[in-house]
């Protein structure tokens, strides 16, 4: 049973979907998609209290956003979604300002290079970039978590495989929201949940990765981290929707990290959407997910 709060938004996500199917048949472009989630995030009420600044990070632009009271040794460095190929600090000021509370933390969140413009891997560089400034500001690695939304998420993985490989200081854990692990689309939630999923699509995730990856093997595990060796990754906290496509997406990847003996904690919120914890507080089990996220968050850092 899910909220008045939930209903209402599922509703209004799917009478969207009629109306743009009802409406002539054009291809969206990239740049509109881009403007449309730009023009609506400038109307995104923040919480009280939220305070952002832009800084050069590593020379990748980036944002910080804090919910005071925060421990300003302690940053949650937040990957955005966007399927790789839109979304910036802009559009998740929200987010990250609800992540800055849950965590008591500085939130830095990276401009990251996008597909088609700049594909695979130069996301994961980026994100490495902003990670490496951060520690050569003095923030121990062992002060940060790293957090993503959907394509956000993938990269988060993609850059705890990398840290990894090249057995430097990885972050203490890592929190990700509807992850998209698997460029394939080869996961059976695809097809299970095909007509659950208001706001995601098979084909729409094949698009956009096929912008992401310009010609290289969707399967790569390091694009791909469904596939990746997970052994030696930091504890994990993976959310998920039990209505999405990318279901299992998070599941799998749950059983992988498990099996590779890592502390791989999986959240499924049933009928919940593709990363619904953007409408956290006002949607109740957003909240509660932004709450579960706090407390998988304290119990890292023995709070």
């Amino acid at each position: 049973m899910v909220s008045a709060q939930a209903r209402a938004e599922i509703d209004r996500m799917v009478a969207g979907r009629r109306e743009a199917a009802a409406r002539p048949s054009s291809p969206r472009t990239v740049e509109q998609d881009r403007r449309d989630w730009e023009a609506a995030a400038r109307l995104t009420v923040l919480p009280k209290g939220a305070r952002f600044q832009g800084v050069d990070a590593g020379g990748v632009k980036s944002e910080w956003m804090e919910m005071p009271p925060v421990n300003r040794d302690r940053v949650v460095l937040l990957l955005h979604g966007g399927g790789y190929s839109s979304g910036s600090p802009r559009t998740h000021r929200k987010l990250a300002a609800n992540l800055s509370r849950a965590a008591f933390a500085r939130v830095l969140t990276p401009d990251y290079r996008l597909a088609p413009e700049h594909p695979f891997p130069a996301g994961v560089k980026d994100a490495l970039r902003a990670y490496g400034w951060l520690l050569d500001r003095g923030v121990a690695a062992g002060n940060v978590v790293v957090a993503g939304d959907s394509a956000g998420a993938g990269l988060a993985l993609s850059m705890l495989v990398a840290l990894r490989d090249a057995g430097a200081a990885l972050p203490r854990a890592a929190v990700l929201m509807s992850a998209w692990t698997d460029l394939t689309t080869s996961s059976p939630s695809h097809g299970t949940n095909r007509k659950l999923d208001v706001q995601v699509t098979r084909q729409g995730l094949r698009e956009a990765g096929a912008l992401y990856m310009d010609g290289r093997d969707p399967a790569d595990p390091m694009a791909s981290t469904l596939f990746a060796k997970l052994a030696g990754l930091p504890p994990l906290l993976l959310q998920v929707g039990g209505d999405e496509v990318l279901l299992d997406d998070s599941r799998l990847l749950a059983e992988r990290a498990r099996v590779a003996g890592v502390d791989a904690t999986l959240r499924v919120f049933e009928s919940m959407w593709h990363v619904f914890q953007f409408h956290a507080p006002e949607v109740p089990e957003a909240q509660a997910a932004m709450n579960d996220i706090a407390a998988f968050i304290r119990a890292q850092f023995g709070d």
